[in-house]
């Protein structure tokens, strides 16, 4: 229930709230490149990196950015990232797409009829 509780959470964030979260979820990221935790052998406690698990950690979780190398140690998945960050490139670059054709598509007809 707790992960459904969590994309319920997601789906009624604002933009902005959804940009912070993201914006942190980078913040996280790079903390755990700072500390080196970048695999299961060098994975750390989120106070050992100086990180809150928030919602921002969660979100990281659920999509198995972070994971759990057990004892409660934790690493980045470096490739698992950038796969995120892929997604989540072509989710908005396919939002500006429709959007555009849209716009595109109403413009037309707006002239069209004049």
């Amino acid at each position: 229930t707790g992960l459904w509780a969590l994309h319920l959470t997601e789906r009624h964030l604002g933009a902005s709230v959804a940009a912070a979260i993201v914006a942190r979820e980078k913040r996280i990221v790079e903390r755990f490149r700072e500390a080196g935790a970048t695999s299961s052998t060098s994975a750390r406690t989120s106070s050992e990196i100086g990180i809150h698990e928030g919602i921002a950690f969660r979100r990281l979780r659920h999509h198995e950015v972070i994971r759990d190398a057990g004892s409660r140690n934790f690493y980045l998945d470096e490739a698992v990232w950038l796969a995120v960050r892929r997604t989540r490139r072509r989710f908005l670059l396919a939002i500006f797409v429709v959007i555009l054709i849209v716009a595109l598509g109403a413009a037309l007809g707006f002239m069209s009829t004049k």
